[in-house]
């Protein structure tokens, strides 16, 4: 998998990650893209299976300049990625509604990032970490609280690996564009993802696991907008 970049680098432009579309949001720096995949638990992988577009919902994390996502050995995108499979993945965080003067000129806060690449599969020592990468990711302190994965669920796994090195990042952040307008309300409400309280599943005696304190701690400090941060 890629090595990191700084933060302080910027994402290389090219004809495929060229924002046209009000260009003005697009931000070439790698701490954005860093901060929009280290904000958000979903990215949406696309790929060409049999001549049809798939486009698959997945849990994912990043490890390094590398975004990394893991499904059934048997599943398409796995067989395919044998060969390296190419692949679009987009992820999105919803950071709020803007209201304008006009519901055409109405609009989102986001973040988002598009990436372009070939999916490969992670084998190894690598794979087992990768995994363990992205359990910490969306249940963060339950790898250790668990058994480690046995051989059957190992071989019943894929992790593939979606190298950082071709991908467009668009933001959009703050209030309306428009000049106030007497007697019509315009501003922006904020848009926040949070968890709701832990429900025990019937006939478990066992308190609440520590992991899930991690999760809470996790979301207020990371899945809110940079400038909701403390």
């Amino acid at each position: 998998m890629s090595t990191a970049h700084s933060e302080e680098e910027l994402l290389e432009v090219t004809p495929k990650t060229e924002v046209n579309r009000v260009p003005e949001y697009q931000s070439h720096k790698v701490s954005d893209l860093y901060d929009v995949l280290d904000s958000a638990l979903v990215a949406h992988i696309a790929y060409v299976r049999d001549g049809v577009p798939i486009v698959i919902p997945m849990g994912f994390a990043r490890i390094d300049n590398a975004l990394v996502i893991h499904g059934s050995s048997g599943a398409g995108m796995s067989l395919l990625a044998r060969e390296g499979v190419t692949v679009t993945a987009t992820v999105t965080v919803l950071d709020g509604l803007v209201y304008e003067e006009s519901l055409f000129a109405s609009s989102l806060n986001y973040r988002s990032a598009m990436i372009f690449g070939s999916a490969t599969l992670v084998e190894g020592e690598a794979k087992l970490e990768a995994l363990r990468v992205i359990s910490e990711r969306l249940m963060p302190g339950r790898w250790d609280e668990t058994p480690e994965p046995t051989k059957k669920e190992m071989a019943a796994t894929s992790v593939l690996s979606i190298p950082l090195d071709e991908v467009s990042v668009k933001l959009r952040g703050g209030g309306p564009d428009c000049d106030p307008i007497e007697g019509l309300w315009t501003g922006h409400v904020p848009i926040s993802m949070t968890l709701g309280e832990a429900r025990t599943a019937p006939g478990v005696q066992a308190p609440v696991s520590d992991s899930v304190r991690q999760a809470h701690e996790l979301f207020e400090r990371q899945m809110c907008a940079p400038d909701d941060r403390e």
